[in-house]
């Protein structure tokens, strides 16, 4: 197993208004990020807020290319980003109770539970259970590139990012984040970078994916407060 420190490569926010990020989601063009009551999204280029979906967003967000889903308490809503409808809604598989994380790979959904430490994949028409794989952490986000799976860790005021064998469960690397700093969303920029929510710290931090030809700068990584959470 690898493990190493991770390359926090940029900090957006704490943005206007934002007490907590929930999820986080990348549709190519902008970050969306759940604040609670709200979808905003924001330029990754400049850090600029854009535009905000007034709908429930209490945990992980994910796009499917056309439309984003939101985990909102106890169901799945699939959202039009142009108009901000919800289309449609099916149950979380936690009912209300922990689902964190949510990703969208392989035509389905990839749902998080924290507390329970699992990762489901969920049918995106029915909310059905199609498989289950077992964490050994909470799990605060996940996301798929590359054929890779990796999800988010928050314990003990202790974070991660994981990188696991997707059958099994077992772990395959791991990027650690510095003291004090958490991950409460993740999502993919489909390259050499991941986007990492910081829960109450109201911030959205960029991290290197690892030994992927990154084309960052390390001389621009940036110093982090560990006291910012």
């Amino acid at each position: 197993m690898n493990r190493s420190a991770a390359k926090i490569v940029r900090e957006y926010g704490p943005f206007p208004g934002v007490d907590r990020v929930n999820g986080v989601t990348y549709d190519g063009q902008q970050v969306w990020i759940a604040v609670g009551d709200k979808l905003n999204a924001f330029d990754p280029a400049s850090g600029k807020t854009l535009r905000s979906i007034d709908v429930a967003a209490h945990a992980g967000t994910a796009f499917d290319g056309q439309h984003l889903f939101q985990i909102a308490e106890d169901r799945i809503q699939k959202i039009d980003p142009k108009t901000g409808h919800v289309l449609a809604t099916i149950p979380a598989p936690g009912g209300g109770g922990g689902d964190s994380g949510l990703a969208w790979a392989e035509g389905t959904l990839w749902v998080g539970q924290y507390r329970d430490r699992k990762i489901h994949q969920v049918d995106p028409q029915t909310g059905t259970i199609l498989r289950t794989i077992e964490s050994n952490r909470f799990v605060t986000g996940v996301t798929w590139v590359d054929g890779e799976l990796w999800h988010g860790t928050w314990e003990d005021d202790e974070s991660e990012l994981r990188r696991i064998e997707p059958r099994t469960g077992e772990v395959l690397e791991r990027l650690e984040m510095p003291p004090g700093v958490s991950v409460s969303g993740l999502e993919s920029d489909g390259g050499d970078q991941f986007f990492c929510g910081g829960g109450s710290s109201g911030k959205v931090r960029t991290v290197r994916r690892p030994g992927r030809g990154a084309t960052v700068d390390t001389d621009s990584e940036i110093p982090v407060d560990s006291t910012s959470r």
